[in-house]
């Protein structure tokens, strides 16, 4: 299998600021303001606040790939992530709610996370097989060696190149550890 790596997100994130002229944060900034209250998603995407840097570039690539991204720091910008309030942990149960999948973005600073281990046991409780793993690597082959529990669900990797630049796209990848199939977009 090969893995999405940082690099590719960071330069997902480059492409889209110099094609809009626009920085990250500026995009991410204006993403937030088309805020929608009962909108649905595809992805939920769980990540550590502390890698928002390659957060965009993770986003344009599955957005690339057709599918709709919620990050709730973009999506619901009011909600304070740093304090664990009963109102903001309901919140994002409303929100997992109405995504169809949690794309776990795993990285080494996943580990300091708060929240991830809880939004990745809900969803995996409300919604069983629609839990993906998404390591976030130095390089796209080698093994992937993240906490056991992650052991237990299908990862997200390259089908065949993407190319950024052009369509079609290609797909990507999920891997059970026993057979290969294509994640798919809702329809």
């Amino acid at each position: 299998m090969r893995y999405f790596t940082i690099k590719d997100a960071r330069s997902a994130a480059r492409w889209e600021s110099s094609y809009s002229y626009r920085t990250a944060e500026r995009i991410l900034k204006e993403e937030s303001k088309t805020f929608h209250r009962y909108k649905t998603y595809d992805i939920f995407l769980s990540h550590a606040f502390s890698d928002a840097d390659i957060v965009l570039g993770i986003k344009k690539i599955l957005e690339k790939e057709g599918f709709t991204v919620y990050v709730d720091w973009i999506d619901d910008p009011h909600l304070d992530r740093s304090n664990v309030t009963k109102e903001v942990a309901e919140h994002i149960r409303q929100r997992m709610k109405s995504c169809g999948h949690l794309v776990y973005a795993t990285s080494e600073n996943a580990r300091d996370s708060k929240w991830m281990p809880w939004e990745l046991g809900f969803f995996d409780g409300h919604k069983p097989g629609h839990v993906a793993i998404l390591p976030l690597m130095e390089e796209e082959s080698g093994d992937f060696k993240g906490r056991e529990y992650l052991s237990l669900y299908p990862v997200l990797g390259k089908g065949l190149p993407i190319d950024m630049y052009s369509a079609p796209r290609r797909g990507i990848e999920i891997f059970d550890g026993e057979t290969t199939e294509y994640f798919k977009a809702a329809a």
